[in-house]
């Protein structure tokens, strides 16, 4: 941990350690809860780590994700999202733009989805098995399922998704800014040339749906439709992918909630919540915000054009909120956390992620339920340098 020459510590505290908060973390936020620190790119900004205060910056108006746009402005990550990103955006731009993909991600849309999900896990899992033991679950199951299943939304040609796989990873990166962007061009050329075959030749999958537009006062944009392809892979994709290797860790890691999940597959739909508030898959403080007036949390003056980011791992231990906030218990009943976010950006697949990562438990659990790890826990290695947390491979036998 180490000061700039004016005192603010540098943010993060500590290197990232497998799916661990931070112990500096902890102790230094907990007596400061409003924190001003340096980010990694940018400069100055506050870090807000209690429940309550980051469901406020994360839903209240006054701070803004628009005005963080710029090269200038203090982050965690390497490259902004651009102006075009629906993360970049405040109502009503922001909100035009979600509506527009809203329906496919509502909670009875995304169950319709679930036998197809089912279906596409078991199919893995066939090959996995036949395979035989030990084997790779990152390479047979957690990253070609959520892959697949953001394809076959989108209509994205599955053939292309080890490409997508090399340019998420890419884009994601928070000390690289020449890769994260050549990564992001590589995207943006990839689906502008997809969003050009659908005007073309229309499709019935999201991205057909959106090109297909026909209001010309609601019409949307080329790069628009671009960027929200973007966004919606990348999300899609790195987030699920790492939560479905992580969710595994834990449990086998925790033979005792493993044994508890398989004599009770009721429980799963709790677990994904619990599980869920538990791990902190974000290696740092999320998107930067900018307050566009003063703005008090915990006694602490935020003020105008202040830069805000909020530590969601730490807000989904508070003790304020949770009883026991270090301990996983699958019997907690309601978890509000806030993993995929609060208020207008809230997470827009949230449901799609629930449902993959419940059937992957489910579907572990009938078939491989004496499912362990190969190889000593030490000697598990770990992505490093990205945004998202996450298992670079996790060694199983059954």
């Amino acid at each position: 941990m180490s000061a700039t020459d004016n005192g603010v510590r540098a943010y993060p505290f500590g290197p990232i350690d497998r799916l661990n908060v931070d112990p500096k973390l902890v102790e230094i936020c907990g007596e400061q809860p409003v924190l001003r620190v340096t980010l990694p790119f940018g400069g100055d900004g506050w870090l807000v780590t209690r429940h309550a205060d980051v469901k406020t910056v994360l839903a209240d108006t006054r701070f803004s994700r628009a005005a963080a746009v710029g090269d200038d402005v203090p982050r965690t990550v390497a490259v902004g999202l651009p102006r075009t990103s629906m993360l970049s955006m405040d109502p009503p731009e922001h909100s035009r733009l979600r509506r527009r993909v809203a329906n496919a991600f509502t909670v009875r849309r995304v169950e319709k989805m679930r036998p197809r999900v089912r279906e596409i896990v078991h199919g893995l899992l066939d090959t996995l098995i036949t395979t035989g033991s030990p084997a790779d679950l990152t390479k047979a199951l957690t990253w070609p399922l959520p892959i697949t299943v953001i394809c076959e939304l989108l209509g994205v040609p599955l053939a292309d998704r080890d490409r997508f796989n090399v340019w998420v990873d890419g884009l994601l990166m928070l000390s690289d800014p020449a890769q994260a962007a050549r990564a992001r061009e590589h995207l943006c050329e990839y689906l502008a040339g997809l969003v050009a075959l659908r005007r073309a030749q229309p499709t019935d999958d999201l991205l057909g749906e959106l090109v297909a537009v026909q209001d010309e006062e609601d019409r949307l944009g080329e790069e628009e439709l671009v960027s929200l392809g973007v966004s919606l892979l990348s999300a899609g994709q790195e987030a699920t992918a790492n939560q479905i290797g992580n969710f595994v860790y834990i449990l086998l890691t925790h033979p005792d909630l493993w044994r508890e999940l398989a004599a009770d597959p009721a429980l799963i739909p709790g677990a994904v919540e619990e599980l869920s508030r538990f791990i902190p898959i974000s290696a740092t403080a999320g998107f930067t915000r900018i307050a566009t007036e003063d703005v008090e949390l915990s006694g602490q003056t935020i003020r105008a054009g202040d830069a805000v980011v909020a530590e969601l791992g730490l807000a989904n231990r508070d003790p304020e909120v949770f009883d026991r906030p270090d301990e996983i218990d699958f019997h907690r009943g309601t978890v509000p956390h806030v993993t995929f976010g609060h208020g207008v950006h809230h997470c827009l697949g949230a449901q799609l992620a629930r449902l993959e990562l419940r059937v992957v438990l489910e579907a572990l659990i009938e078939r491989l339920p004496a499912l362990r790890l190969a190889v000593p826990v030490d000697q598990l290695s770990w992505r490093t340098e990205r945004l998202i947390r996450g298992v670079a491979a996790l060694p199983v036998s059954w």
